[in-house]
This record gives C-alpha cells, structure tokens and sequence, in this order.
C-alpha cells in the first residue's frame, strides 16, 4: 500500500514538473528590447505551405541578437515559411502586409532595420538592413 502513494505521489510530481514547464516557455514577449508587433500576414491556405509574414517594431535598435532570437520564437509550419521584418519604433512601420514580394510599400523599405526568414527547409536567414 505504501508504494501506491509512492507511485501516486511520483506521478502528481511528474505532472505538475510538465505543467510548470509548459506554462514557462519563453515567448517574444520576453525578450528585451520592446518588441511590438504593427502588422501581421498568414494565407489561408490550410493544405498547403503556410505563409507568415509579420512587422514588428522595435525600442532599442542595436538588440541583434534579440531580434534573431523573435524570429526563432514566431509560430512556424513546416514545409511553410516565416518572414519577420523589423523597425525602430520611432520610424514609420508598415501595418499592412501582403503575400507576395515586396510584402510592403517600398515607402518603408529605408526605416527597415533587419529581415529575419524561415524557409521551407528551417533554414534561417538573418539580415541587418535588408534594403540597403
């Protein structure tokens, strides 16, 4: 009887260690450097590759490191792709996107800071000043 509780007691454990550790997954939200995503594009093909394309702004422009590591945070499907465009808060940033290239109004294509990709073959491609 005394290893029923045992047992008891070591899954309980188990289950609230896996609960726990669900809840604290980092998310971009966490990352410093006041991210905050303006706009954001998804097809709505649902049998095909998914295309995410998101703009985002940034506080504090030299976190390169950061915005790398949001890019790798953003929802990704495989065989589909993953786009991040990045801008400094206080520059102009596009709010609307579209699926094909360019994703935005070449108006904004000076004010971006840094371009992160997530191809069809998880193959990421960073790049500070894309359009320049």
């Amino acid at each position: 009887m005394n290893k029923k509780y045992l047992l008891g007691l070591a899954l309980a454990t188990l289950l609230v260690w896996f609960i726990v550790d669900a809840v604290s997954q980092p998310s971009p939200q966490d990352l410093p450097g006041d991210f905050q995503e303006v706009g954001m594009f998804r097809n709505e093909n649902n049998t095909g590759p998914i295309v995410r394309i998101y703009s985002v702004t940034v506080g504090d422009t030299t976190r390169w490191q950061e915005m790398e590591q949001y890019g790798n945070l953003m929802p990704y499907t495989k065989y589909g792709t993953t786009k991040v465009y990045f801008f400094a808060k206080a520059q102009p940033a596009p709010t609307t996107l579209q699926a094909t290239p360019p994703h935005f109004a070449s108006t904004f294509n000076g004010h971006c800071l840094a371009s992160y990709e997530k191809d069809v073959m998880s193959k990421v491609t960073f790049r500070k000043h894309p359009f320049q």
